[in-house]
C-alpha cells in the first residue's frame, strides 16, 4: 500500500490500482453524508478532482492521485457514504485506475514516510 500527501491510499494490482482515503482523512472528515464518485473511462491527470466528499463538518476534494484512465467506481458508496468512515482502507474503497506509467507507484510514500507526514 502506499500513499499521498494528500491522504489517500493506493494499491497496485499489475497496471491498475485501487484508491480510497486513509483512516487519519476520514476522522477529519467526520460522519460522511454524501460521495460523488468519477465518471468511467477517459484520460484523468494527476491533481485532476475525482471524487466530492460531503460530511457533517466540511466539503472536500479526493484528487486523482497519478496519471490515467478510470475503470471502476464504488458505487456501495452512493448508497452508504459512511462506509467510508466504517472502513476507509478496505470495503471504501472509491476507485480503481489504469496507470499511464505503472511505475509512478514506486515514487509514492510508503506507510513510514506517510506516518510521519501525519505525525
Amino acid at each position: 500500500m502506499k500513499f499521498t500527501e494528500e491522504h489517500e491510499w493506493l494499491t497496485l494490482d499489475g497496471d491498475e490500482v485501487t484508491v480510497g482515503i486513509t483512516e487519519h482523512a476520514a476522522e477529519a472528515l467526520g460522519d460522511l453524508v454524501f460521495v460523488e464518485l468519477p465518471e468511467v473511462g477517459g484520460a484523468v491527470a494527476k491533481g485532476d478532482d475525482a471524487v466530492v466528499i460531503e460530511s457533517v463538518k466540511a466539503a472536500s476534494d479526493v484528487l486523482i492521485p497519478l496519471d490515467g484512465e478510470i475503470t471502476a467506481v464504488n458505487d456501495a458508496l452512493d448508497e452508504n457514504p459512511a462506509l467510508v468512515n466504517e472502513d476507509p482502507l478496505g470495503a471504501a474503497w472509491m476507485f480503481k485506475m489504469k496507470l499511464a506509467n505503472p511505475s509512478d507507484y514506486n515514487d509514492l510514500l510508503d506507510e513510514d514516510a506517510y506516518k510521519a507526514l501525519i505525525g
